[in-house]
Formats: structure tokens, sequence, C-alpha cells
């Protein structure tokens, strides 16, 4: 079964959702004063843990990117 490395260990966490980032990211519209601005990556394990990755481009510049992470656990 697959399960998502232990939230505690943050650098495994960020190797394990960077790859789903990068590969969704291709799926980004750019057109002159319109285009993807963000990439959001849900992760829901068994137990209700979730992972949420949100990517948003910085100051318009297709070259730089800030990600934030947030982990919490779903309410029964």
């Amino acid at each position: 079964s697959s399960q998502l490395p232990d939230p505690a260990i943050e650098d495994q966490g960020k190797d394990y959702i960077r790859p789903i980032l990068n590969k969704y990211a291709a799926v980004c519209v750019r057109c002159p004063g319109y285009g993807t601005r963000t990439n959001t990556v849900v992760l829901i394990d068994a137990e209700g843990r979730v992972t949420f990755t949100e990517r948003n481009m910085v100051n318009a510049d297709v070259n730089q990117w800030k990600t934030s992470s947030y982990e919490f656990k779903l309410h029964a």
C-alpha cells in the first residue's frame, strides 16, 4: 500500500510533493497579461492527514515561485 511520508519528516515530504507540483506545472497557460499563477496539490491519506501545498508566481515572473505547505488532520 502507498503511504505518504511521515509529516514530521519535512524534507521527505518536500521530496514527495515537489515532483507532483513539477509534473502538473506543465499544464500552465501562458499568454500576455493572462495565465496560470498558482498550482495546488492536496494529498489526503487513509488516516485523514492532509498535506496542502500551493505554489504561487511571484511578481508575475514565470521564473519566480513561492511554495507554501500546510499539514493538518481532518476531524471525524
